[in-house]
């Protein structure tokens, strides 16, 4: 059983910055491909950033050169750096772990709101 808790949400100004939480348990490095994802309110759930056991990741076209996704195997935690934030990024963000048996995991989600 994989438990993702996600943190590092809030209210931010346009071209603000904030960076999002995802402490894995019991280990991130038995995981090998993580996610976020984000839902903006009559919208259907999309992936942002990914990123492999190997470090490879891969970006949405809308928050590539603003968003970094990178994983911490020593803290057991993902983390998304969102640079130049807009309010188009207003969502909620969610954590997302699939094992090597094909299961995938989903945290409860941290709400991300840019407005001046």
């Amino acid at each position: 059983q994989v438990q993702l808790v996600e943190s590092g949400g809030g209210l931010v100004q346009p071209g603000g910055t904030l960076r999002l939480s995802c402490a894995v348990s019991p280990s991130i490095i038995s995981i090998p491909a993580m996610a976020w994802y984000r839902q903006a309110p009559g919208k259907q759930r999309e992936v942002v950033a990914s990123i492999s056991s190997g470090g490879t990741t891969t970006y949405a076209d809308s928050v590539k050169g603003r968003f970094t996704v990178s994983r911490d195997n020593t803290k057991n935690t993902l983390y998304l750096q969102m640079n130049s934030l807009q309010p188009e990024d207003t969502a909620e963000y969610y954590c997302n772990a699939r094992t090597f048996f094909g299961i995938t995991y989903w945290g409860q989600g941290t709400q991300v709101t840019v407005s001046s």
